[in-house]
């Protein structure tokens, strides 16, 4: 299991390593690295295009302001798609929109502004479709969640 992390820019780095911890926490192999739609338009495209082929299952992309990298990689990839909107500006609301906004036809799952953790842990629910101990790792750290918010 693989999961891609992609972000707009260096500076979206201390919000999208949060999603690399929690990947981690359950055991999931991911790979982190800055690519931009407007920066670096055919590298975002090269990797989306070839992103399966390395053994990518899930593509977590975050980006700010326009935040048109989600919509790239899902545009390009068939693989399921998790947009961070980060608050670069206008306090994330307009990455929202651009995230969340995607044409019928071009999914991407989008998490709350600077949610790089809920993205990480839909893409271990994604992962955990039809693999029991993932799964069950899953469910045992719903189950602390649920603990830890009533011992709180």
């Amino acid at each position: 299991m693989k999961v891609a992390i992609v972000m707009g820019s260096g500076s979206d780095r201390p919000i999208m390593e949060k999603a690399g911890q929690m990947l981690d926490r359950f055991g999931i192999e991911s790979s982190t690295q800055v690519l931009s739609a407007h920066k670096t338009p055919d590298e975002a495209i090269a990797f989306a295009e070839g992103a399966a082929a390395e053994g990518v299952q899930v593509i977590i992309a975050g980006a700010g302001k326009a935040a048109h990298l989600a919509g790239v990689m899902a545009a390009k990839s068939l693989l399921p798609v998790i947009g961070v909107p980060l608050s670069a500006s206008l306090n994330g609301l307009d990455a929202l929109l651009s995230t969340v906004q995607m044409p019928t036809g071009i999914p991407v799952a989008t998490v709350a502004v600077d949610g790089s953790t809920n993205a990480a842990l839909l893409a271990v629910a994604i992962l955990a479709v039809g693999n029991a101990e993932l799964t069950e790792k899953l469910a045992s750290y719903r189950s602390q969640l649920a603990a830890d918010t009533l011992a709180g």
